[in-house]
């Protein structure tokens, strides 16, 4: 299943000069578009454009750059925050663990999240996956961790996790909901970003960014810091959404707009990247898809699973090349 999807990908996407030619070109138009157009989700009445009419406007606010005083010889990374994101996100911290709330979609989605994690990292690990703590032994990074809802299954499967995120309130919101479970009270959580957990020189053995990537404000630098973090012959596992109409149609105007299963403004299209691309700027930050999978949801079952169909949500798990540094 999931195979099919990569060869798929990687035929598209295949290392040729073409493919590189093709890339860039994509790059440097969708950049401006894609992460510098962002709607509001408290403007007025925000209205419904058709997805491939979108137009550069002004540039969100991001962090200063950050340069990395640790020494000489090593790459600067830039911040790829973007403000708008996360006072989106800071407004609805409360209700992370609100089953019903704004975060419906990422509980019902998270046993298939888990499923996925779970055997790519248990085959790669050469881990056990029918033991009750497969992960017992690696050191696991959940970056954009929210309110912890990641980061608590992978606790208890036994590894020793450090979420981050860059609003306060989340980390806030997900230490106390762990503290309420033992095996859970040891999950360290920081309000911090990637990059200054490159700065700070940590490595670990899996580096996992579940719908984070499309809320950043540069993809390609948020990957670079991700493979900074990802130890040698470690893994990385990122899932977002796919720039489609079919996503336009459901994760935008059914989702927020018709279901209103998310808050208006949750999502912006044209901050989405398809398979292509993001294998793409994994391979540049070497990083090297090894699967990619979609979800499908079933609304008769209202539950989530595994598909190829990665026209929608889809997450990819790759490995850090043995030569890279």
């Amino acid at each position: 299943m999931a195979s099919k999807s990569l060869k798929l990908c990687r035929a598209l996407c295949n290392n040729t000069q073409h493919g590189r030619n093709i890339f860039l070109a994509l790059s440097a138009s969708r950049a401006s578009q894609r992460i510098q157009r962002r709607l509001f989700s408290n403007d007025p009445q925000p209205d419904l454009v058709d997805p491939p009419s979108t137009s550069p406007s002004e540039k969100p606010q991001s962090h200063d750059t950050r340069r990395n005083e640790g020494g000489a010889g090593r790459r600067p990374f830039s911040s790829s925050l973007n403000d708008v994101e996360l006072a989106k996100f800071s407004a609805i911290a409360e209700t992370w663990w609100d089953p019903v709330g704004p975060f419906k979609p990422l509980h019902a989605m998270n046993p298939t999240r888990v499923s996925f994690i779970r055997s790519a990292l248990c085959r790669h690990f050469r881990k056990d996956p029918s033991s009750a703590k497969p992960f017992e032994g690696l050191r696991i990074v959940d970056v954009g961790c929210g309110g912890g809802i990641l980061s608590e299954p992978l606790a208890r499967m036994g590894a020793t996790v450090v979420g981050i995120d860059a609003v306060e309130k989340n980390t806030k919101i997900a230490r106390l909901h762990a503290e309420l479970d033992p095996v859970t009270s040891s999950i360290e959580y920081c309000c911090t970003t990637a990059e200054k957990l490159v700065e700070e020189q940590r490595k670990f053995d899996a580096v996992i960014a579940l719908e984070v990537i499309e809320h950043v404000a540069d993809p390609a630098e948020f990957c670079k810091s991700l493979a900074a973090l990802t130890d040698t012959n470690g893994a990385t596992v990122i899932s977002t959404i796919n720039r489609s109409m079919r996503s336009y149609a459901t994760a935008i105007v059914a989702a927020e707009y018709l279901l209103h299963w998310l808050p208006r403004g949750t999502h912006q299209w044209s901050s989405f990247l398809t398979p292509e691309e993001l294998v793409l700027i994994l391979q540049r930050a070497s990083i090297s898809v090894q699967e990619i999978a979609g979800f499908v949801y079933n609304p008769l079952t209202g539950r989530w699973a595994l598909s190829d169909d990665l026209s929608v949500n889809f997450i990819a798990f790759g490995t850090k090349n043995m030569n890279s540094q």
